[in-house]
């Protein structure tokens, strides 16, 4: 019999819990979207709700990010993976910060 791999701990498992329930807030409002489109709602008022949505986005990738600061790259730091790490994260924000 084998025994089961360990899930890893990543950045943001202490606060797994609250990601994914404004991931599912997220979720809702994108359905809300799709349903003002259907009912032909003001253009700017479905702009506004898509701004709140990008918003929100932001606020879980900061999350994702500290926490990747604060755990992942210790963790790489320890393993003399540091400038490897600054890189990814590095990337990652210049792709976040592509808009439009």
């Amino acid at each position: 019999m084998t025994t089961p791999t360990p899930t890893p701990t990543r950045g943001y498992t202490a606060t797994k819990d609250q990601l994914l329930a404004r991931l599912r807030r997220v979720e809702g409002q994108v359905r809300g979207i799709e349903k003002m489109v259907d009912e032909d709602r003001y253009c700017i008022d479905v702009l506004t709700q898509i701004s709140a949505i990008q918003a929100a986005l932001d606020k879980v990738a900061l999350g994702l990010l500290d926490g990747h600061a604060r755990h992942c790259m210790r963790e790489g730091a320890a393993e003399g993976r540091a400038d490897e790490m600054a890189t990814e994260m590095m990337a990652a924000v210049g792709r976040l910060m592509k808009r439009g």
